[in-house]
């Protein structure tokens, strides 16, 4: 099953701090798989910085089409809402939302991702 690498996840990996193992399996097993909005928070920082070679290379990465579903991104808040989980970003939804219609594993270092876990069937990436 092809894994879905979150921001949080890549801006680990990019500092050199973690996940740089797995990022690696990752890419060795061709379960890698990346979304636009992933590449677009990604992307600014980068290119601010000059660092255009990295971004040609994250531009390798095969990237799965976003379908949002806005009727479902409600109906995630809601639930999240229902469970006690407030604040949580329209970006962690759609993400979400993106692993789930497609059959995606998430790995993510981001808290969002675990909260959103215990309330919907978000399958979660754990190394």
């Amino acid at each position: 099953m092809s894994v879905l690498v979150d921001t949080s996840v890549w801006v680990e990996y990019l500092r050199g701090r973690s996940a740089l193992e797995e990022i690696d399996f990752l890419i060795d097993e061709d379960l890698l798989i990346t979304n636009e909005l992933i590449l677009a928070e990604l992307f600014p920082p980068l290119l601010a910085r000059g660092e255009d070679e990295l971004v040609g290379l994250l531009r390798e990465i095969p990237i799965c089409p976003l379908q949002i579903d806005w009727q479902g991104i409600v109906m995630l808040q809601v639930t999240c809402l229902k469970n006690g989980i407030n604040k949580i970003g329209i970006s962690d939804l759609v993400i979400a939302q993106n692993a789930m219609q497609s059959g995606l594993r998430v790995f993510a270092v981001d808290k969002h991702f675990l909260l959103l876990h215990r309330v919907i069937p978000l399958d979660l990436y754990e190394p």
